[in-house]
Formats: structure tokens, sequence, C-alpha cells
């Protein structure tokens, strides 16, 4: 018995223990509220008003406050500069001792005066500038010195182009060091002045109208940056016979924008460099060797090797004609009426003209088979009429009235006789005379970026 009693007691003493042990959780202590006493000491307003005007006098923005003062309660009138410093003259006069409560009746001053805001912080932004005016100018100079600096080491004309391998590129060194000199002059009177803010601003605008220039002037650029490649690589010489896409003629010069072209009737023709770049170009003058090609038909009943080999060994025969690489012909098809021979032959260029030998050489080849027996047939098309167009009348010889058979024998035969000679199959060379006149006497001959001293792509 004595037992449980002490194991209940145990039992009951554990959840005391418990709550004895808990943690209690902090009562807040109530603010106490300031009590007004109920009487008041003699002269207490008089030094509460002399206190908040003794405060005010030193402040600029309250010298136009108004203070009462009686029993304890401030009333404040007047203007004040700004609307903040409404609330500021308010929580000044909260924390002077005796002050029971205060009638805030200040107002923002609106009138236009040498007191109000705007004209002051005016005149004391015009004071700052005009003590700064020494260190702006000092500033200036250091700009001036260093931009002055850049003009001279971007003068040094015989060294950049000594440097450069064209003129172009020398003239875009020099145009590149006269602008970082220029931007970093900038840059350190900025800084000088402490303006770091303004040099911030006016770099980010810089980069936007950059952004923006470089889109709206995307096609200038363009020509530019290919004006530059160009004249690095040098992809062909002047007078050279070029084809660029679908334009061809010869070289005249290349400049900064364009690569100008006298065309084979002698025009001047003026391609972007964007576009030059771009393109297909195709160098007739470079290799000297060039061959020229053309096609006739033999009858298909004849034998169309031995006229392979007939109209090769006449490509053989003439002088013009190279003899490496040799002379050739191919057998290319069957037409509907003939097989067709293409015959092909190489020429020098600084001999013979490309044109006029191609012109001595069909008739040649076309001769000798014609002599040798070949038919040179034309396209043979063969009608079949239905029996819906059986009662279409034709005129045949039987059926011609004497009127008809009259008018043909009317009509004279004229016959041409051709003399055989010798043609001169020299190179014309009447537009490359035309453009090295053009390059003499040009106007722009000191912006060719043509150098021959340079390797050709």
């Amino acid at each position: 018995m004595t037992r449980l009693l002490a194991v209940l007691a145990l039992i009951w003493a554990m959840p005391l223990a418990a709550q004895l042990d808990a943690p209690t959780e902090p009562v807040e202590t109530p603010t106490p509220v300031q009590t007004i006493a109920a009487t008041q000491e003699a002269g207490a307003d008089e030094q509460i008003a002399e206190r908040i005007a003794g405060i005010f006098a030193e402040l600029p923005a309250f010298t136009g406050v108004e203070v009462e003062v009686s029993e304890g309660v401030v009333a404040l009138s007047g203007t004040v500069p700004k609307a903040e410093d409404i609330d500021r003259a308010e929580a000044i006069v909260n924390r002077i001792s005796g002050v029971v409560t205060i009638e805030n009746g200040l107002e923002r001053d609106l009138s236009v005066s040498a007191d109000s805001a705007g004209i002051s912080v005016l005149g004391e932004r015009w004071n700052a500038f005009v003590s700064a005016l020494p260190l702006i100018a000092a500033a200036l100079g250091v700009w001036f010195l260093i931009a002055a600096a850049g003009y001279v080491i971007a003068g040094l004309g015989a060294l950049w182009h000594r440097i450069a391998p064209n003129s172009f590129l020398a003239e875009l060194i020099a145009s590149a060091i006269r602008f970082v000199f220029f931007i970093g002059g900038l840059v350190v009177a900025l800084d000088m002045i402490g303006a770091t803010a303004l040099l911030g601003a006016v770099l980010g605008g810089a980069g936007v109208i950059g952004i923006a220039l470089g889109f709206a002037m995307r096609d200038t650029i363009e020509n530019y940056v290919a004006s530059l490649m160009l004249s690095l690589r040098q992809p062909f010489r002047a007078n050279d016979w070029v084809q660029i896409d679908t334009y061809e003629g010869r070289v005249i010069r290349l400049t900064s924008r364009a690569t100008v072209l006298m065309t084979l009737d002698g025009n001047h023709l003026r391609i972007p460099n964007g576009q030059v770049f771009r393109a297909v170009i195709l160098n007739f003058t470079r290799n000297p060797q060039r061959r020229f090609q053309f096609e006739l038909g033999v009858d298909a009943d004849d034998d169309a090797r031995a006229a392979r080999q007939l109209g090769r060994d006449t490509l053989a025969g003439l002088d013009f004609v190279l003899d490496d690489p040799p002379p050739e012909a191919r057998i290319i098809e069957v037409g509907d009426s003939n097989v067709v021979i293409r015959f092909l032959g190489w020429v020098d260029q600084r001999e013979t003209d490309w044109w006029k030998a191609q012109s001595q050489a069909i008739p040649a080849v076309k001769r000798a088979l014609e002599e040798a027996g070949f038919g040179l047939p034309e396209p043979i098309y063969r009608l079949r009429f239905d029996p819906r167009s059986a009662t279409v009348p034709f005129a045949t010889e039987a059926t011609a009235g004497p009127a008809a058979q009259r008018d043909e024998k009317a009509k004279p035969v004229r016959e041409i006789t051709v003399t055989e000679t010798e043609e001169d199959v020299r190179p014309a060379d009447e537009i490359a005379a035309m453009v090295d006149e053009e390059r003499r006497t040009g106007g722009e001959q000191d912006k060719d970026l043509l150098d021959t001293s340079r390797p050709v792509e």
C-alpha cells in the first residue's frame, strides 16, 4: 500500500515539474504615457519660444517661420521653400522639452522671388560653376593637348604608308589614332572635373547611336569593310578582263567604295565593293591560254568519226591554234537529223584575239567538211495531215498558174563572192588602250587601291 501511494505521488509530480521548468514568454512592458503637468513654471512659454527661434535662425529654410507658444502649445506659421521642410520643422519642435503639442500652419512658398527654392538652387549652381571655371579650363586644356598629340601622331603619313600595305589602310590607321586620342582626352577631362556620371551617359549614348547608325548605314559599312578586304586580297590587276557576276569588262581601278570597269563597248561601270566581295569573279586575263569552242552537225548517214578527225586536223592546221594543248573534237549527241560534234581549240591571248580566232575557226572547219562531202543538214521536220485537212489547197508546179510561174522567174538571184584573205587575228587592244588612258588622266588615280607590288590572290 505504501509503495502504491509513492508511485501515484511520483506520477502527479512529473507534470508539475515540467510546468515549472518550461520557459516563460516575456511580457511586454507598456510604454508609459507622457503626462501633462497640472501646473507650469513661470516664463516656460518664453523660454520655449526663444529656443525654437534660436534653432530656426541657424537654418536658412526656416527664416520665414513665425513661432508662438502658449501653455506649452506651439503654433507655427509662415512659409518654407520645400514641402519636406514642413515635417522637418515639426520634428525639431517636438524634441524640445516642455512642448505639449504643435499647431503646424506652415506652407510651401510658391512665389517667384530671390528667396524661392528654384532661384536659390539656380544661384548656388551658378556660383559653383563660376568657382569651377579654372578647373574646367584646365580640363579643356588637357583634352586639347591629348587630341592634338593624336593628330600629330596620325599626321605621320610616311610611317603609316610604310607599315600599311596600301594607302587606304594607312588612312584607316590614322583615323583610328585620331579617334582614340580624341575620346581618351574627353574621358580624362571629364574625370578631372568629376563628371563621371556624365561620362557614363556620353558613352552609353554613343553606344546607342552607334548601333542605330550601324543598322541605318549597313550597306555603307559593308562596302567600307569589303574595300579593306579587297585591297588586302588584290583579286585582280588593272586592265584585267574580268566577269563579276553578270558584268563583264576591263578593270580600271579599285576605289574605297566601288570597283570601276570599262565594258567591252566602252562604257564605265561602277560595282559596289560589297557586291564584288561576294560575287564570283571570272578573270580571263590571268591565264594567257584560253579555249574557244563551237558545234557543227553532220548528216546522220555520214561517218561522224571521220568528220571529227577532219575537223580536228583542220583546227590543227590553223596558225593561231596552239599545238599544246592540242585541238579536240567530241561527238556530244545525236540530234533529230544530224550528229552534233563540238570542236575545241586553244589560243594564246597575248598574240591572238579570242573572238577573231573563233570567227575564223568556224568557217574553216565548215568549209573543210563540206568539201569532203559531209552534209550539214538543217533541221528536218515531217508533216502529217489528218483527213480534216485534206481539203486544204496546196500550190504545186502542176497547179500553179502562168502568173505564179512568171513571178517566180522574175525574182533575180543575187550571188555574193567572198574573197579569201588572211584576216588579222592579233589581239584587239582598243579597250585596253582606253583603260590605260583613263588610268593616266583620270581624277581618281591617287585613290586606286590596286597595288602591283603585292601578290594577286
